[in-house]
């Protein structure tokens, strides 16, 4: 049977609070252009699920929002296109690869 954990006051979360190595981080930075932007969001929620601070949780929500907009850019826009549908799928696109993948690699360390 499970038995209930509890938790006492002040006591130590054991999730650990530092970021990957550089090798993991560059190794984790390299899925979104591997995946063309499709996987943007994995580095970002995986620095969330690792250490949990607020900024890293509205970095994984705003790169998962932009991975799936992007996907329905893809879906509902004709494939010949110009003006600012293409410019708006030029910039989720960006976003989606180069920016998650810059955001991985460039994180800081918390002062906690």
């Amino acid at each position: 049977m499970n038995e209930a954990v509890h938790w006492e006051k002040g006591a130590e979360s054991p999730r650990p609070k530092e970021l990957p190595g550089r090798w993991a981080r560059s190794a984790l930075a390299l899925v979104p252009p591997l995946s063309l932007g499709v996987l943007g969001f994995v580095p970002s929620l995986t620095l969330a699920l690792r250490r949990g601070t607020r900024g890293d949780w509205l970095a994984a929500l705003l790169f998962t929002a932009v991975s799936v907009g992007w996907c329905f850019q893809i879906a509902l826009t004709p494939e010949e296109t110009h003006g600012f549908p293409y410019l708006l799928d030029l910039v989720l696109l960006a976003t989606s690869t180069v920016g998650a993948a810059a955001h991985c690699l460039f994180a800081r360390e918390t002062g906690r």
